[in-house]
């Protein structure tokens, strides 16, 4: 018997199946445990300002200052599926960016269970409005501001690039956005085995899922993703870059040949990679 598609064509299953990109990359624990040691030798060899946005205990930013003064900031906003990694786990392609003359933040928020996904796109918000404020002081250029997302943190800058919030950010703020292997319309996942800890309202997928607020960006957004994704993933790449398209916006669809999901955020780290000569061209 035919099971009963619960999304597009998906049956529970599949559905299930798709947001569980671990089980599309046999390399994932490797690659995460690998995220924590490139980040803590970042932080052993280059210089870092540990700085707060907010009073909450994880409303914090890594800074990596390029050598520099007034260089351009790039702010890395990590994924693990809106409920796991830190700041810690985060800093893997400081010293890439910084070799390249860029400064790159590494803005840390709170996680499911401690905060719910509404409370971290405002943490994002108001991390990048902070840093936004603070720019001269903090020795870039405030011109020139840029956010990466990978995975759950693709969502969430593509989020809070467009969500309105009370701490919704002014035009102009961020110059430009890379957005890999992220979801973007929020439906999916609640109907997956992730809505048991989503819990968002009909509402709150409305409100957050960036593909249906497209008109709001008023920044390039460049959208990655790796051919060794998950099928839902990859879906969600291409139809977030359809809708920039029809809506005028500028950007670029890049596809990381040959990685998966947890592959792709490790080509930010390798300058020499398509990814991260791409995103230079962005700056």
């Amino acid at each position: 018997m035919t099971e009963r598609a619960v999304y597009l064509d998906y049956d529970q299953a599949r559905l299930d199946l798709n947001y569980n990109q671990a089980a599309w990359a046999p390399n994932a624990e490797a690659i995460i445990a690998w995220y924590r040691d490139a980040s803590l030798e970042a932080h052993r060899k280059l210089a870092c300002r540990h700085l707060a946005y907010g009073e909450g205990p994880a409303e914090r930013i890594d800074l990596f200052p390029a050598a520099m003064q007034g260089a351009p900031l790039v702010i890395y906003v990590h994924g693990g599926a809106w409920r796991m990694l830190d700041r810690m786990d985060s800093a893997f392609a400081a010293e890439a960016f910084t070799g390249a003359g860029l400064s790159f933040a590494v803005l840390d928020f709170a996680s499911i269970p401690a905060a719910r996904l509404p409370e971290m796109v405002t943490q994002v918000q108001r991390g990048i409005g902070w840093l936004a404020r603070y720019a001269v002081e903090l020795g870039f250029d405030p011109r020139r501001l840029f956010v990466i997302g990978h995975s759950s943190g693709a969502h969430l800058v593509a989020a809070a690039l467009t969500a309105e919030t009370p701490h919704r950010l002014e035009p102009g703020i961020v110059a430009g956005a890379l957005c890999a292997s992220g979801a973007y319309d929020l439906e999916g996942p609640m109907l997956s085995a992730r809505g048991a800890y989503l819990n968002l309202t009909a509402n709150e997928i409305e409100s957050f899922s960036p593909i249906r607020h497209v008109a709001r960006l008023d920044c390039p957004v460049l959208v990655a993703y790796g051919d060794a994704e998950t099928d839902e993933y990859r879906r969600h790449a291409r139809t977030f870059h359809e809708a920039l398209q029809k809506a005028g916006k500028p950007g670029k669809l890049l596809l990381a040949a040959g990685q998966n999901h947890f592959e792709v955020s490790r080509l930010l780290a390798m300058p020499g990679s398509d990814l991260f000569q791409e995103w230079l061209k962005a700056l």
